[in-house]
């Protein structure tokens, strides 16, 4: 039987004993995007966090294509080794880097070859429909809708397996939201990515997700 490509068995993680996220178990296949729905203090970026490598779980285990990589206090495999994509809901790029240079710092971070750096960067801001002109500029010379394209090509130009998307549209107009959002799921069928999508908005979910979850306050699942 083949093993999804995240599993989550029982994961618990807590901050000073509130927020976060309580005994949480998700399987999600290979291909699938799913998408997270719960109010704020729910635990859904807390979630995503998690997944990445970016918080280690109180309790539980996270899977990745069938090598446990997190176990109770402890990151087995760090971020930088797991192949993952994030996309952060104030998208975190680095200011003082180019747009170019943010992607290569994730290139050379998935052990991309100096040769091929170029050319995948290429591809990347072509699928992203960044134009070429805005390579060499820095994060305040674009646009919101640009930051966006930017912010998403460095969470694929190193080829994840796996893609976590918290809310990054909630800040756009919903004429540009809507623009991107299709843009997004036509990505998401050329490259047949899995994903994590969290999101408020029924629209994402329509347009992006094969199944659905919502997560309670308390951390469970519905």
């Amino acid at each position: 039987m083949t093993s999804p490509a995240l599993r989550l068995t029982h994961v618990s993680r807590r901050f000073n004993g509130q927020g976060g996220l309580t005994d949480f178990s998700l399987d999600v296949s290979s291909g699938e995007t799913v998408a997270v729905l719960g109010p704020s203090g729910s635990g859904k970026t807390t979630l995503l966090r998690l997944v990445a490598g970016l918080e280690r779980p109180d309790r539980g285990e996270i899977w990745l294509d069938g090598r446990k990589v997190a176990e109770p206090g402890r990151n087995i495999v760090p971020a930088n080794q797991r192949r993952i994509g994030f996309v952060f809901q104030d998208l975190a790029l680095w200011p003082h880097l180019t747009v170019r240079r943010n992607l290569e710092f994730v290139a050379d971070s998935a052990g991309l070859a100096k040769a091929d750096r170029a050319t995948r960067i290429i591809e990347m801001l072509q699928l992203c429909r960044l134009e070429p002109a805005l390579v060499d500029r820095y994060p305040h010379q674009l646009s919101g809708g640009e930051q966006q394209r930017a912010a998403l090509a460095r969470a694929l130009v190193g080829s994840p397996r796996l893609l976590l998307l918290d809310e990054p549209f909630s800040s756009l107009d919903p004429d540009l939201r809507v623009t991107l959002r299709q843009e997004l799921a036509s990505l998401r069928r050329q490259l047949q990515l899995t994903a994590i999508y969290v999101t408020h908005d029924a629209g994402d979910v329509e347009a992006l997700a094969d199944r659905t979850i919502a997560i309670r306050k308390t951390g469970s699942k519905g």
